[in-house]
Order: C-alpha cells, then sequence, then structure tokens
C-alpha cells in the first residue's frame, strides 16, 4: 500500500544576536531540529534549501503532528517523518475517487482534475495550531518506480546575489546612480534614509519599515514591512546592484503565505500572501531572546480587511528580480513556483461573477479604508493583469501545471477585452454613454450594465479632453464610478492592459489635465475628491478621508516611479523629468512625507507620517530610471497580440448567441 508522508513549513528558530542557547522541544520524542548554515529537506517533489535567512517559525511554538483528512472523494492519513529535520520522501496514495466530470477546455479557474497525469494537487492541512504546506502529486502508477532519482537539488544554485553578478545582466549595465556622475545631496540623503530603513532578522537584511519617523512616538504599523511598500525600495536596490534583500524578502513572505490566518474562527483561502511583518524579539529563559517573524493578514488592519494586492506584487516583484539580477533559479525552486500556483489558485477559483475581473471588497489594495471601491476597482485589475502574465511568463510548463496556465490564458484574453471595452472613456465614449436607452433585455444590447445617463457627473462635461481618455475607476451593473485612479492607469499603460492608444490617451489627459493631477506635488491617488453628502455616505464620514486628504484625492509622492516607468514606455519621458523636479524642490525640505493635502498638493498631509520609506524609494527609483531609461525595460510589459486572437467564450458566430468580442475587434486592435 502507497503511504504519505507530510512535511511543513519549517517551524525552526534561528538564533539572534541576542541568543545564547535554544530552548530543547522533544519531538515525537526525538530532539528537534536545528538552525544551521544550510539545512536541506529533500523530497521527490518539494526540495527545500532552508538556509539562515528563509527560516521561519510561528509564536508560540508549533510543531505538525499526526492527522487525517477526509474529503468527499478521498481519505488520507498524514504522518509525522521520523526523518524531520534532515529529510523527507513523499509518496503517492491512494485514492477512492467518484468519476469527475469532463472539465471545459476553456475555463478561467483552475478545477482539480483528479484522472490528470502528473498533475500536482497542492493542499494545505491543519496540523496542531498550524497550516503547514503540503504537496501531493497524484500520477500514473508507472510514474511511481525509480522515483528516487527523481529528486531536484536547488541549494547548489542558491546564494547571495552580489553587486558584482549584477554587471551586464540582461546587455544593461546596473551600477549606482553615482558611477557617472555626482550625486546630488537629496539623493544622498535618501539613500542614507532608505539604507536606515532596512530591517534585519538573524543578522541578514528582509526588507524595509514603512516609515522611519524619529519623532513618532505611536508608530501603529508603520513600523512593520509592507509588501506594497516595499516594493520601490525593492527596485531601488536592485537597479544600484544590490539583491539579497530583495531576495531574503522574497523567501521570508513565501514562507509566510502558509501560516495559519483567522479572523473569528474562519480562515480565508490558502494563497493569501501577509499586508505586512513585523520582526519581534521574544523573551526565552534564563534573559535570553530570539528573534521571530510576526506577520499580519489583515487580522489586525483597519477593517479586517485581506491584502488582495499582496500577491500579486509579489508576483510582480519576483518577476522583477529576475530581470534585472538575471538570476533565474529563485523563480525555477519548487517551493516558489508552488507559491505563485497557491497564488493564481486563489485568483482564478471559481465564483458566482460573470465578469473576469478580480471581485473584491473595500480597503484591499493601496486605498485601504472605506472609499467606494468596492466590486471591480481598476487597480486590482490591473495589477491581477500584470500577475497573470509574470505568472505565465516564470511558470515552468509540465503536466501539473498545464491547466493551469491554459487557465492564466484564457483569463487574460478575457480580461484585457473586458477592460478596454467598458472601462474605457473618452469624449466620444461619455457622449455614447450619454445617449444610451435603458432596460435593455436582449444578447445584443448595447447598453450591458443597464449604466443610466443620468450618473454622468457634471464635472466630468467639462474636465475630460479632446485628446485624452482613461480607465474608469469601477463597473458593476448600473453603476460606472468615474472617478480617475492613478495608480489604475499608470499599471494599466505598464502591464499593457491597455490598448497603445488608450496608454497614449492617458498621458495626454495627465499632461491636459496636469494642475489637477500633478499639481504642486506629484501624484493625486484619486480625481475628484467626495465631498459634503458624498463623502458622508461612502466612506461614514471617515475622518482621515476628508476631501483632498490621504486617499480621498491626497498627492503621494511614491506614485512618482510608476508614472516615470509609465512614461519611458510610451516615449514621453520629458512628462516624467518635469514631475520628478517638482517633487525634487520640496521633498527634502519637507522630511520626506507619505502624502499632501488640498486640491493642487499643497500642504503636507495633516496625518501623514514623516520619513515615509517609499515616498524616499519611489523618488530614487525615478531619479535612476530617468537617468538610465533601458532599465524601464526590464519591468514594463509589451502588448501580446495573441491575447486578442483567442476567443473562449465557445459562441458560434452564425448562431442565435453572437459573441461581442468580434463587433469590437477593430477597437480592440489599435
Amino acid at each position: 500500500m502507497n503511504t504519505i508522508t507530510s512535511f511543513g513549513n519549517s517551524i525552526m528558530k534561528c538564533r539572534s544576536r541576542m541568543l545564547i542557547a535554544r530552548r530543547t522541544v522533544p519531538f515525537f520524542g526525538l530532539p528537534p531540529p536545528k538552525c544551521h548554515r544550510h539545512q536541506h529537506f529533500t523530497t521527490n517533489v518539494f526540495p527545500f534549501n532552508l538556509d539562515q535567512t528563509s527560516q521561519f517559525h510561528a509564536y508560540p511554538l508549533r510543531f505538525l503532528g499526526s492527522q487525517r483528512f477526509s474529503g468527499n472523494s478521498q481519505n488520507i492519513w498524514f504522518l509525522s517523518s521520523p526523518g524531520f529535520g534532515r529529510s523527507a520522501t513523499l509518496s503517492r496514495p491512494i485514492f477512492e475517487s467518484r468519476v469527475v466530470p469532463t472539465v471545459r477546455n476553456f475555463s478561467t479557474s483552475v478545477e482539480t482534475r483528479v484522472n490528470d497525469a502528473n498533475f500536482e494537487r497542492i493542499l494545505v492541512q491543519n496540523g496542531i495550531n498550524v497550516k503547514p504546506l503540503v504537496v501531493e502529486r497524484i500520477e500514473k502508477d508507472e510514474g511511481i518506480a525509480g522515483e528516487t532519482d527523481a529528486r531536484v537539488e536547488v541549494a547548489s544554485n542558491d546564494k547571495d546575489v552580489k553587486k558584482e553578478d549584477l554587471e551586464g545582466i540582461n546587455g544593461i549595465s546596473v551600477t549606482e546612480s553615482g558611477d557617472k556622475r555626482e550625486q546630488s545631496e537629496i539623493e544622498k540623503e535618501a539613500w542614507r534614509l532608505l539604507e536606515n530603513a532596512v530591517v534585519m532578522y538573524c543578522g541578514s537584511p528582509v526588507g524595509t519599515v514603512a516609515a522611519n519617523d524619529p519623532g513618532d512616538k505611536q508608530p501603529l504599523n508603520y513600523d512593520q514591512v509592507f509588501i506594497r511598500d516595499f516594493v520601490p525600495s525593492a527596485l531601488a536596490f536592485l537597479f544600484r546592484g544590490e539583491g539579497e534583500v530583495v531576495r531574503n524578502f522574497l523567501l521570508h513572505t513565501l514562507q509566510l503565505q502558509s501560516w495559519e490566518k483567522t479572523v473569528d474562527c474562519y480562515s480565508p483561502g490558502q494563497g493569501l500572501m501577509p499586508a505586512s511583518f513585523k520582526v519581534r524579539s521574544v523573551p526565552l529563559d534564563d534573559n535570553k531572546f530570539e528573534e521571530v517573524l510576526d506577520p499580519d493578514f489583515g487580522e489586525s488592519a483597519i477593517g479586517r480587511v485581506a491584502p488582495v494586492d499582496s500577491g500579486l506584487w509579489w508576483i510582480i516583484l519576483l518577476r522583477a528580480y529576475g530581470k534585472i539580477t538575471g538570476d533565474y533559479t529563485l523563480q525555477e525552486r519548487v517551493d516558489v513556483q508552488t507559491g505563485i500556483k497557491l497564488i493564481m489558485n486563489l485568483c482564478l477559483s471559481d465564483g458566482f461573477d460573470m465578469f473576469p475581473s478580480l471581485l473584491v471588497t473595500d480597503g484591499s489594495c493601496m486605498i485601504d479604508r472605506r472609499m467606494g471601491i468596492h466590486g471591480h476597482p481598476l487597480e486590482i485589475q490591473a495589477l491581477f493583469y500584470s500577475a497573470l502574465r509574470c505568472s505565465r511568463e516564470m511558470l515552468d510548463v509540465n503536466d501539473g501545471s498545464q491547466n493551469l496556465v491554459r487557465a492564466i490564458n484564457n483569463r487574460l484574453s478575457a480580461l484585457s477585452f473586458h477592460i478596454r471595452e467598458y472601462y474605457w472613456v473618452d469624449m466620444k465614449k461619455i457622449n455614447e454613454i450619454y445617449r444610451y436607452k435603458t432596460e435593455e433585455y436582449s444578447m445584443d444590447a448595447t447598453n450591458k450594465f443597464n449604466i443610466y445617463p443620468e450618473q454622468i457627473p457634471s464635472w466630468l462635461m467639462d474636465w475630460i479632453p479632446e485628446e485624452g481618455g482613461y480607465l474608469i475607476g469601477n463597473l458593476q451593473p448600473a453603476h460606472m464610478d468615474f472617478r480617475f485612479f492613478t495608480l489604475g492607469n499608470l499599471w494599466s499603460i505598464v502591464s499593457s492592459l491597455g490598448t497603445p492608444k488608450q496608454n497614449g490617451a492617458i498621458l495626454n489627459l495627465i499632461e491636459a489635465k496636469w494642475d489637477d493631477i500633478i499639481g504642486h506635488m506629484p501624484l493625486k491617488i484619486c480625481y475628484p475628491a467626495l465631498q459634503y453628502e458624498e463623502w458622508r455616505i461612502i466612506t461614514g464620514s471617515d475622518p482621515k478621508n476628508t476631501p483632498w486628504s490621504y486617499h480621498n484625492g491626497g498627492s503621494w509622492p511614491t506614485l512618482l516611479w510608476q508614472f516615470t516607468l509609465a512614461c519611458i514606455k510610451m516615449g514621453r519621458i520629458e512628462l516624467a523629468q518635469k514631475a520628478v523636479a517638482l517633487a525634487e524642490k520640496r521633498l527634502q525640505i519637507d522630511r520626506w512625507p507619505e502624502y499632501y493635502d488640498t486640491p493642487t498638493g499643497k500642504f503636507i498631509g495633516k496625518q501623514s507620517r514623516l520619513y515615509q520609506t517609499w515616498t524616499i524609494a519611489g523618488f530614487l527609483t525615478s531619479k535612476m530610471l530617468i537617468e538610465k531609461p533601458e532599465l524601464a525595460s526590464l519591468l514594463f510589459l509589451e502588448e501580446d497580440y495573441d491575447l486578442l486572437e483567442i476567443c473562449v467564450c465557445g459562441l458560434s458566430k452564425g448562431g442565435r448567441k453572437k459573441c461581442s468580442r468580434g463587433a469590437a475587434k477593430s477597437q480592440i486592435l489599435v
């Protein structure tokens, strides 16, 4: 009979600089595994290389025990391996499964296919107060023979990335910005502040704190490492040839992915990445201490909202790390490949929604407070599209991942059409909406979402320029959010979610409405602000999101690097230079604020943290991109014309039901 031996995430503790000795906790009568400089877990399907910079544990101490998993179609025993801490072997279980019906080839979700050969199923089971990562591989019987020869060794390729290893990667010299010119005083100060914001864990850098204001007596969660906040810091370090902190960050957050995350006895779907984590020192006996990582998956956040964008940013940064350093061994690791699959499985899971866009609640992204963005906000869709394309590029295509890759391709095709066709507005489109007929009940309806013309806000009529346009903030039945959301529009350019013509029109609109979107400090997070009764109803009278402040029309300097990236891609670098020069005049004097208030961004935000790390990093990344525009090509995605030819709806062109894509083909291809 086949058996299965399970293993979980490493729950070993690394010694901090204050830790002299370790607790000795028996593991089923055996001594616990010790933290060595290099510790290898080798299995048939999931090899681990856990060095001192990639070891995690839960607090309080948790161990994986013997357990049984029961489902409608399977009954499996998981036994603790007596060789835990040295090696573990994963055998294939025999499943008693009911007959699974044929799955649609054009599904945009990932479904379990028990009868498919070599298909990897990723399960995360309950242990003792922890959810260890368990990977099963279901193969044909003949694939089991010789399994000891199929082990994969990753450790030989895992090493810290040094600056000298990054020179000339992808034909581009990645060096310090000061190699060709003398750094300005503001750049020197920015680098000093960024380096001081680095967080150490067990003697190795693992990220940067959100803010490092010495005068802040109540930092709240600004002393934590946020995934989204760290992205510009990571790019700044990578462009300077320092990859160690980025590599450590990616591996540590990957391990945190499978931790227990519960709010009021309910756990979200597996694959969720934490919003942030904090390094804490935990006292032991005899005045000794050890360092632990304490993640926040939203259970401590304001509103208890899960960070949907964290996993998307993690995938985007993983691709950027490989592109900039040329070190693709990281994304080829089996544990990293599994992490990508977990995130994609979570995003592509089936639901009740009729649209290919990702359905989320309010506050699940950079705008993490109630701002009326629940539904299908553009920011999430742009990051989702980018993460889909990055995942498809990085995934190792084999029998175990081909279903996932197919689902990614199908979702990419449907999502790009949906956003380009229904989110885009310019003068012509607004005039069409103004003349919409309502209550149409047919397959050929023009007003598919039953949008009432009265929804067009009065400010938009005069604000929209003749030669520009943008992607609206949200689209739901009988509702279009006409606000301009900067991050979503910029990332639509970077990821090629918009057409080339649309991408150019977005920058034309920003240039035409420079005073509104850039003003005294780039860039407005959204325009316009919610005011009066609208602010009271939508935000719930949020005292932090008052009109033209914080997420409600505040100006955020961290958006500079994304604006610079979009401008370089579209050949409009002069716009980025103008915006960066504007910010450079004030940021150092104002002590690097988190955001600015007022319609033109004239005043420092009333609750803005000073010495905000992603403000500093966004400025540095923008300066390096402007100095070396060729670096931008390592980050943005070009148009994928193959996606435009794919239609997954399965509707016959000559039948009663017709696909609306054919009628819009001329617009999609421009």
